[in-house]
């Protein structure tokens, strides 16, 4: 059995992009593959859109936006993002309700072995466009479909957050360590392989360490 980790953003629309794609590798061919949840640069570099180049964003969108027709994702603007910004001036917000409880989530999934499946359920609602997904039952569904117990799941977000802060916070120098900082990376055998567009060359090295189809 192959081993892997997946550093993942739930704020970005590349993770999405990847994410059921490395969860349908994971699902057909003998690899394990563990969810490595980091906070979204939104956090970590709050003045980066600030001072990203102009074009950045509207290229960024369009892009987002073929990849996912190319490869028949439903894809929707997220309501809300997850993040709470200023549309106009890009400033990034001091509170952050949002992606701090669905990056817990997923950090607590991980620890469960599940990591790479919630994340898929709960990316879906987000990127998918599923209205006010933070709300109602949309995120404890989402960790049903994963295999998990929604209420566990949730007291131990509560009850933990500390932890699970400083266990996505390792996952950020984890993958710094490994070669890379962006997302979505999935680090095989110590090669970082950056972006939803290395997905075929993660599976050709794979391929080469002995990668099978599940029986």
């Amino acid at each position: 059995m192959l081993t892997a980790d997946l550093y993942f953003s739930f704020r970005s629309p590349y993770s999405y992009l990847a994410i059921g794609r490395y969860r349908a590798l994971m699902e057909s061919h003998a690899v394990e593959i563990t969810l490595r949840p980091v906070w979204p640069l939104a956090i970590r570099e709050p003045d980066f859109f600030e001072r990203n180049h102009p074009n950045w964003l509207g290229y960024t969108v369009r892009d987002m936006m073929r990849v996912a027709q190319f490869h028949a994702i439903p894809f929707g603007p997220p309501r809300p993002d997850p993040i709470v910004q200023d549309v106009a001036t890009r400033r990034i917000a001091q509170d952050q309700p949002f992606i701090r409880y669905v990056t817990r989530m997923g950090q607590a999934a991980a620890r469960r072995g599940k990591g790479v499946a919630f994340a898929h359920e709960a990316a879906q609602l987000i990127w998918g466009g599923a209205e006010n997904w933070h709300q109602g039952d949309h995120l404890a569904n989402a960790a049903q479909r994963a295999g998990l117990d929604p209420e566990a799941l949730d007291a131990e977000v509560a009850a933990q957050a500390d932890t699970l802060d400083a266990e996505i916070a390792a996952n950020q120098q984890a993958l710094e360590d490994a070669g890379h900082w962006g997302v979505p990376t999935l680090v095989f055998d110590g090669e970082p392989f950056f972006g939803q567009d290395r997905i075929e060359m993660v599976r050709w090295r794979m391929e080469q360490k002995g990668l099978t189809p599940r029986a």
